[in-house]
């Protein structure tokens, strides 16, 4: 019996930032280089403005990014986890017990064997504690648009978002500080990987659920949504691209000297997001789930939050180090890479009922 026609994955469009971004972010690597070589005394200035080690403006810059997911997420949807309970298990399941120690393992092979005589023990190791916490971050807010892309259903993604970021509160700091210090020699700062955790996560977070429940109180929920929450699109946007230019400011003398680093970091990176993305698809054909929830959970299942990650490494390590490249490297694959796995999920929609 022939199959019924899928929607054209062409149908559905990205906004124009979001479809751009690899293109964005190339911009912000040529403005970011270009101010760090000709200004170096403003860039040193801006990179020693720090609050118990973590850098000032670009935690200001990523919190704007950060707090505008936050308002996205309904977290009184958790309450119907029971809708999709195999789905949800399934993608827990791959975010936190599978995801971080495949990058772990694929991180030990690439940088500490396979890479090491072209990049170095040091390098090596600050390579691999960026992949890690890139890895350990679940993504947020581009699963909403990647499960818009492959015709996801919308509650699963909603739930399974406020989920991740309910476990990032208690497992993100535990699962970064034990892998790389298993894995490398790079020792981890717990409490300032906690002071992360609180600004990066918790504050956003709380403030979020606040803001949320007090507008839709008292303006309801179609104006938050198609109202105040297109408003603060334009500050997350900014605030990505000038947290973006800083970095590779900081780390210009890095990227000129090391370019071929960067292709060498994007290697494990997209090796773990096609295994993480068909390990879900496939334990979702396996346990019977529809493609509404097997689609979206294979993009959540592979996706990162970049922006918690990259603001992470630079607090552990600095905006000029190893880790916090390697974590920029995600946000430069992370569209191309991610729309792949879309197309590849709509050619295969047959293969569920």
């Amino acid at each position: 019996m022939a199959q019924p026609q899928a929607p054209a994955f062409s149908q559905k469009k990205m906004n124009f930032f979001d479809r751009y971004l690899t293109l964005w972010v190339g911009i912000c690597l040529l403005l970011g280089v270009m101010i760090g070589k000709s200004i170096p005394s403003v860039v040193s200035e801006l990179r020693n403005l720090q609050i118990s080690g973590i850098n000032l403006p670009i935690a200001i810059l990523i919190w704007l990014m950060i707090y505008p997911m936050m308002l996205k997420v309904d977290f009184a949807s958790v309450m119907g986890v029971g809708r999709h309970p195999k789905g949800v298990l399934i993608t827990v399941f791959v975010n936190w017990l599978v995801k971080p120690f495949s990058m772990a393992l694929l991180g030990w092979l690439f940088f500490k064997h396979l890479f090491l005589p072209w990049i170095g023990s040091d390098a090596a190791d600050q390579y691999m504690a960026g992949s890690i916490i890139l890895a350990a971050a679940p993504c947020t807010a581009m699963v909403f648009v990647w499960s818009y892309l492959t015709d996801g259903d919308p509650g699963y993604t909603l739930v399974q978002v406020a989920i991740n970021d309910l476990i990032m509160l208690v497992a993100f700091a535990p699962i970064v500080t034990w892998l790389v210090t298993g894995t490398s020699n790079l020792t981890v700062p717990f409490d300032l990987l906690l002071y992360s955790v609180l600004i990066f996560i918790v504050i956003p977070l709380m403030a979020g659920i606040m803001t949320r429940s007090l507008l839709i109180k008292m303006k309801g929920k179609a104006w938050f949504e198609s109202v105040f929450l297109p408003k603060l699109h334009p500050v997350a946007v900014s605030a990505l691209l000038g947290t973006l230019i800083l970095i590779f400011a900081f780390q210009a003398d890095n990227l000129i000297g090391h370019w071929f680093h960067v292709l060498l970091i994007s290697v494990p990176i997209i090796i773990q997001v096609y295994f993480n993305a068909g390990l879900v698809y496939g334990l979702m054909k396996w346990a019977g789930a529809p493609y509404v929830i097997a689609a979206p959970g294979a993009l959540i299942g592979a996706s990162n939050f970049f922006e918690l990650a990259v603001a992470t490494a630079i607090a552990l390590y600095g905006p000029e180090s190893g880790a916090a490249l390697a974590t920029v490297v995600g946000v430069l694959v992370e569209v191309p890479v991610m729309l792949s796995v879309c197309g590849i999920c709509h050619r295969t929609r047959f293969w569920f009922n």
